[in-house]
């Protein structure tokens, strides 16, 4: 009996180290690395949910790529929702900062994207809450405490 409780003992000193390690690094992973995350929604077909309302593409969401804060045209990327700060929202960069965009349904024509701005775009236009509803979007900056912007590398 007592060599059953040592087993016991042995295994469960084991778990707890363990798990008081484990759980930091996977915190920290997701916090700094990368996460994954499901995409809704139709506003980024064909690239995403090519199958419509009946899928959900999953998505690997990389945190340490937008450290450099170096967005380029054409990138893919996860930002704060400026309609519901608790959603995010997966879209194109289109413009960077000086450039003239032709709009798609903004109440301006053309737009030029102001300085630390960028323009997103969904990829199935007209069903897509995106630059062409609010605007241009603020581009993180460094120092910039609350993580606005995420990579999409994988999908």
């Amino acid at each position: 009996m007592a060599q059953s409780q040592g087993w016991v003992r042995r295994y469960l000193k084991a778990f707890c180290k363990g798990f008081f390690v484990a759980v930091p690094v996977a915190v920290t992973f997701l916090d700094r690395v990368a996460c994954v995350a499901r995409v809704e929604g139709s506003s980024m077909q064909p690239s995403l949910n090519p199958g419509g309302s009946q899928s959900s593409d999953v998505v690997l969401l990389n945190h340490w790529k937008v450290r450099n804060f170096e967005v380029q045209r054409g990138d893919i990327v996860s930002l704060v929702s400026p309609k519901n700060p608790e959603q995010k929202i997966i879209k194109r960069v289109i413009a960077l900062e000086g450039d003239i965009v032709k709009t798609i349904g903004h109440k301006n024509r053309y737009v030029k994207v102001p300085r630390g701005h960028i323009w997103v775009e969904g990829d199935h236009h007209g069903h897509s809450f995106d630059s062409n509803s609010f605007g241009p979007m603020q581009q993180p900056f460094k120092g910039q405490s609350k993580l606005t912007m995420e990579y999409l590398t994988f999908y």
